[in-house]
């Protein structure tokens, strides 16, 4: 199997990238080894100290996707302004955002609305299984994630099986209205982040926060800071003390929130939202 040795200036943590809720076709076996979809491809692999072994793709794909061409250690000095996130950076050393198909996230996070990362998971899989391609790997049967059109032209009782709840018809909506993934794509990746929200935030079931999460961890837009229950109790608990105690988030507080961490943490401040996220007790 191929393998790809890291450098001591390129800490990564393949677990902790992994399991920190940015991406749900993930699953890791017994003996250390994850296996995932990533566009056409079944991806294995494992990491040892600073050796990585995979499957499934050439070693620049690897690279890419993981975001190892990146230099992480400028990205977490450039949001190492105080002790609490200065320990988080210390707790989830090596954690990278991966480079996500802008589709396939797109869809995911309209599916990740007031859910669990198992409800999640198991969403993304009855969809891809439902309209996806086939894919044969070790003697086992994966899928593919739908481009738009299959699931523009798929039916209301195939998606309901799928199991959406309240959220299949917005699938169906933006798949709708999306009539080029290309063009969507590069369209959005050409915005500045601001208006890249604004235009996310018209499609059906994208969310301030949807749109956050979409345009971190696929359009690498990092300025973006996602805030969810997690997130709004750290900032609260140990940045912002005028923040409100109740269960609701409201716009003005998520507004508030994505300024500050911005002003606060700098352009790296989505970066900083994952650490934050991965490093939380409870």
């Amino acid at each position: 199997m191929p393998v790809l040795s890291l450098s001591p200036d390129e800490p990564f943590s393949l677990d902790l990238t992994l399991s920190c809720g940015q991406a749900f076709r993930w699953e890791r076996d017994a003996d250390g080894w994850w296996h995932g979809v990533v566009g056409d491809r079944v991806i294995k692999i494992r990491q040892k100290n600073a050796t990585l072994t995979f499957e499934g793709g050439p070693s620049p794909f690897i690279r890419h996707y993981f975001s190892l061409d990146t230099d992480l250690d400028a990205v977490t000095t450039s949001f190492d302004r105080d002790p609490f996130i200065h320990d988080a950076i210390l707790k989830c050393r090596g954690l990278r955002l991966v480079r996500q198909p802008a589709w396939e996230c797109l869809i995911s996070y309209i599916c990740a609305t007031n859910s669990n990362i198992p409800m999640i998971k198991r969403r993304i899989a009855n969809i891809a299984n439902t309209f996806g391609k086939p894919l044969e790997f070790e003697e086992k049967t994966y899928h593919t994630f739908p481009d738009h059109a299959s699931l523009a032209c798929a039916c209301t009782p195939a998606l309901s099986e799928c199991k959406l709840g309240y959220r299949s018809p917005y699938v169906l909506e933006t798949a709708c209205d999306i009539e080029d993934e290309k063009a969507w794509n590069d369209s959005i990746a050409a915005l500045p982040y601001e208006q890249a929200r604004r235009e996310l935030m018209r499609l059906q079931g994208v969310g301030p926060k949807a749109a956050d999460c979409i345009l971190l961890f696929a359009f690498q837009k990092y300025e973006a800071f996602p805030v969810d229950v997690w997130i709004r109790r750290i900032m609260r608990d140990h940045y912002i003390k005028t923040l409100n105690n109740d269960s609701s988030l409201t716009g003005w507080e998520y507004d508030t929130i994505r300024r500050f961490a911005e002003k606060h943490f700098g352009k790296y401040c989505g970066y900083a939202q994952e650490y934050l996220y991965a490093s939380r007790e409870g």
